[in-house]
């Protein structure tokens, strides 16, 4: 047992980054949620819709920040388009205050900020009017599961092609890199599609989830974000000798997207010195679109800045991916064998020593 312990030890030493990651990853995830695992919400982006006057004027204080003025008929468009939480409408008997009930903690937030105000409100709910949990989750469940099938699946498959030397033998086939490359990747985004298809059926036929907006809007942010995970998967698989490296990598790359996309925590509550990090994943980009789809039916020129996000990663990421697939399928010239001398050829049998005769 002292033989095997040492052993193990002096393997583990060897495997620098298994080490890395029982060190330094616990480390790493301590500081992420100490800065992100937050529900408190410290700012309600508010706009004022009409002839706002004295009465609104407590609905200035925090957490409530007014962040533009719109007339009243615009008020609810400022909700739909994401550009506030809050609207307050003056001009009748009294203030009407709209909630986006599609970011559940803000709204929440809201509730309790206006219950402790004096002033005679009446709030509507828009888009989660029940401020259900599962209505906020499911769209962003739907994208953590492409994330698992594009990073985790597709670099496990790749690497295993690696280990059992399949892409020699494509190296050597009249095939352009390109063609490999799509091939790899096209049955992962096949099942990837119908993943998605099955997780959105049973949430809007079992939970009661609505989809308000536009399949194709949703289908085409869909395929943007698929593209940029596969991309990813490609990249992990291209830097892992074995497939237990591969699924450290991949965990590296999943748990920052839960934690600090918006599924779980909300982004105004996270720390700007690790928010930026929110800003380079694919997850949070896809978050807002599948939210907006299909809570808030917004059109495509609404969320053109995460379609245009999610485009630059994903030609960035396929851009690398294809780079470094194309090194592995790259021919290379085989060494000739240096000649051992005679007597050592394939056609000769070797003779035993002072007898003359074959062995």
């Amino acid at each position: 047992m002292k033989a095997m312990i040492i052993k193990e030890f002096r393997q583990l030493r060897r495997d620098r980054r298994t080490l890395a990651m029982m060190i330094v990853m616990p480390v790493i995830l301590l500081v992420i949620l100490g800065y992100a695992a937050s529900f408190d919400v410290s700012r309600i982006p508010t706009v004022l819709a009409g002839p706002s006057a004295r009465q609104v004027a407590a609905l200035r204080r925090p957490p409530f920040e007014v962040v533009g003025t719109v007339p009243a008929a615009q008020a609810q468009s400022q909700l739909r388009d994401g550009h506030a939480a809050v609207a307050i409408v003056t001009g009748g008997a009294r203030p009407v205050v709209l909630i986006d009930g599609s970011q559940l903690f803000t709204a929440r937030a809201a509730e309790q900020a206006l219950a402790t105000m004096p002033a005679r409100l009446s709030v509507r709910v828009l888009y989660n009017p029940e401020l259900k949990t599962s209505d906020i989750m499911i769209p962003g469940i739907a994208g953590v599961i492409l994330v698992f099938i594009g990073t985790v699946i597709t670099s496990l498959g790749v690497v295993r092609e690696r280990q059992s030397g399949t892409l020699e033998q494509l190296a050597v086939m009249p095939l352009r890199p390109r063609d490999v490359f799509l091939g790899k990747i096209t049955p992962y985004f096949a099942v990837a599609a119908v993943d998605l298809a099955v997780v959105l059926a049973v949430g809007v036929a079992v939970f009661g989830v609505p989809f308000r907006g536009s399949p194709a809007v949703f289908a085409l942010g869909a395929l943007l974000f698929v593209f940029v995970t596969l991309g990813i998967g490609v990249l992990i698989s291209s830097v892992s000798q074995n497939q237990g490296q591969a699924i450290q990598l991949a965990i590296m790359t999943l748990l920052p997207q839960v934690l600090l996309s918006g599924l779980i925590f909300p982004l105004s509550s996270i720390v700007a010195g690790v928010r930026w990090i929110a800003y380079l994943l694919p997850l949070t980009y896809f978050n807002e679109i599948a939210r907006g789809v299909m809570l808030r039916a917004e059109p495509l020129t609404a969320l053109w800045q995460p379609f245009l996000y999610l485009a630059l990663l994903g030609a960035a990421v396929m851009t690398l991916a294809m780079l470094r697939f194309r090194s592995f399928l790259a021919p290379s010239a085989a060494a000739p064998e240096p000649d051992a001398g005679p007597g050592t050829g394939p056609d000769t049998e070797p003779v035993l020593a002072g007898t003359g005769e074959p062995s």
